[in-house]
């Protein structure tokens, strides 16, 4: 048994109900590669959750729901505009490059968010065939900082790129996490701010290898099912897949499991306020706490707890918390951070 891990929420288990689902969908045999009917559920939920445009397509994990999405918008000599720290950028492996065979336009920023100025100061090569041009913006959200766009951000977003002739890409991985902590419904970050593809994240959030491509402009949903194949994304036992992404979409349980998250975070962040010698490196708007602290400290901690340095030289750390964190293990956590901190 590992001890309860703050590395990432990738480190939790699956919520129960999920396992049900999954447990439900494995009786018997069901037609191959989403010709199935928990895949025919999945796509109506997501119309019912998105709008009535929204297609829905399930893969295995989040990297490849992004190759996926957003190849569907780009020609062999285009590039992504994105935020430096954007997960695309630095924990990809460099799978938009050499996958998509593109540029990647990074932007630097303080809290991992694209501004409509940041998307204007890339597009001076429009037209030029020295340059690659810039074809897609792509946000994350929330973003690898734990901050969160607000809709009114993202339909700003979309608004400057669709007048440059740019689509809206979402890395969708926790937007969960996003919409909980906003206090809106799914739709109101994608579909009603004017976004053209997102990934939605499971895995991250009580799910088992589990997240789907959602494309909301239509006349890019028929490329998909050849895409998904081209990268290796479609599942032939798909209907595991789909049953816990419904599972996640019924009854608000990616709300729940996310807003849960999110209060542990919070709670560790608050618990924070009173410790010297550490602060806070970024606001929490999710289920991330960036702190800053010295590296005895840390140095110490990591001996009994799982977690990673974010900007190992400044001494910050990510500590994340997931949907079965409990209020006593973060305290547990903080007593004993409380403890490395007076060494």
């Amino acid at each position: 048994m590992y001890p309860k891990s703050f590395a990432s929420d990738n480190h939790a288990g699956v919520h129960p109900t999920i396992l049900e689902a999954m447990a439900a969908a494995n009786h018997g045999d069901a037609p191959a590669y989403g010709d199935d009917s928990w895949t025919s559920a999945f796509e109506e939920k997501i119309k019912e959750t998105f709008g009535p445009a929204a297609e829905g397509f399930a893969v295995l994990n989040g990297a490849g729901a992004n190759m996926v999405g957003l190849a569907l918008m780009l020609g062999r000599y285009d590039a992504i505009i994105c935020a430096d720290s954007a997960h695309i950028a630095t924990h990809e492996a460099g799978a938009s490059e050499r996958l998509l065979g593109v540029k990647l336009m990074t932007v630097p920023t303080e809290d991992g968010k694209l501004r409509p100025s940041d998307i204007k100061s890339r597009l001076g090569g429009i037209g030029n065939p020295h340059e690659p041009q810039p074809a897609v913006v792509s946000i994350s959200q929330t973003t690898e900082l734990g901050t969160t766009y607000s809709p009114a951000e993202i339909a700003a977003l979309a608004e400057t790129a669709h007048k440059s002739g740019l689509r809206l890409h979402v890395d969708g991985a926790r937007l969960a996490n996003a919409a909980a902590y906003l206090e809106c419904d799914l739709r109101a970050i994608t579909t009603d701010a004017g976004v053209d593809v997102f990934s939605f994240g499971g895995t991250k959030n009580g799910a088992l290898a589990a997240e789907a491509v959602v494309v909301l402009d239509p006349s890019l949903a028929n490329a998909v099912p050849f895409l998904r194949r081209q990268s290796l994304q479609l599942a032939s036992k798909m209907r595991f897949i789909s049953a816990q992404l419904t599972a996640l979409l019924t009854d608000d349980l990616w709300r729940r499991n996310a807003a849960h998250a999110n209060a542990m975070a919070t709670r560790l962040a608050n618990g924070l306020a009173d410790i010297p010698g550490i602060s806070l490196a970024y606001p929490v708007h999710s289920n991330a706490v960036f702190a800053t602290l010295p590296h005895v400290a840390a140095e110490t901690l990591r001996q009994r707890y799982l977690f990673h340095y974010w900007d190992e030289p400044a001494g910050t750390v990510r500590w994340m918390t997931a949907f079965d964190t409990t209020p006593e293990q973060v305290d547990d956590f903080l007593e004993d951070i409380h403890k490395a901190a007076a060494m």
